[in-house]
């Protein structure tokens, strides 16, 4: 059976590419490899995330599940005042990632492989958490990541997610609506739903 991106370590063959993507007005460069999700660019639901999440400028953000790490260094880029904490099951991902943001300089990004949230020190607490869940992972755990979210957000926070209307939108909308206060569905983009759920 061959890995998937959410396999903690993939024996893909490696199959390492280098390309650039604008992001919110930045040009960042990017090292992606065999065994991460979208190792060819910046997929379109994570592009669409990028573009519609709100990210204060000294804001505490969250990115779980974060690849080798679009959605976390443009948020960093967006929070020059903040910090980001970008955590993924996946090592070599997690690599990436930090190879990325020293590629980029950036240096307002903590990066750990974390299986969900159990790298975090307890007690942790965000402003922001931005997810592209990993859908293929299974249903338990995209309800995992909101719950561990929901716990982990301050008081006003918000956890912004993408999802595809056939990938389950109406159900993770729902899960979303028994966890947070307010779930407001903020754009539709080529069936993919940019959610904002707010403590």
């Amino acid at each position: 059976m061959s890995d998937h991106y959410y396999t903690n370590r993939p024996t893909a063959a490696h199959d390492r590419r280098n390309w650039e993507a604008k992001l919110r007005g930045y040009t960042l460069r990017f090292v992606s490899d065999a065994g991460v999700f979208a190792k060819g660019g910046v997929d379109y639901g994570s592009r669409t995330l990028i573009e519609a999440m709100e990210i204060p400028e000294a804001a505490e953000v969250l990115d779980v599940g974060c690849g080798y790490g679009p959605i976390g260094l443009t948020a960093a880029k967006l929070a020059a005042q903040g910090h980001i904490t970008m955590i993924d099951v996946n090592g070599r991902a997690v690599e990436l990632a930090r190879e990325n943001a020293r590629n980029n300089q950036i240096d307002n990004a903590t990066i750990l492989e974390s299986d969900l949230f159990a790298a975090l020190d307890e007690g942790s607490q965000f402003d922001v958490v931005l997810t592209n869940p990993p859908i293929r992972a299974g249903k338990e755990v995209v309800h995992a990541i909101f719950a561990g979210a929901y716990e982990r957000l301050r008081s006003g926070g918000s956890l912004w997610i993408v999802i595809q209307k056939k990938q389950g939108a109406p159900s993770a909308k729902q899960k979303l609506e028994s966890l947070f206060a307010e779930v407001v569905e903020v754009t539709k983009d080529k069936g993919y739903r940019i959610y904002r759920a707010i403590k």
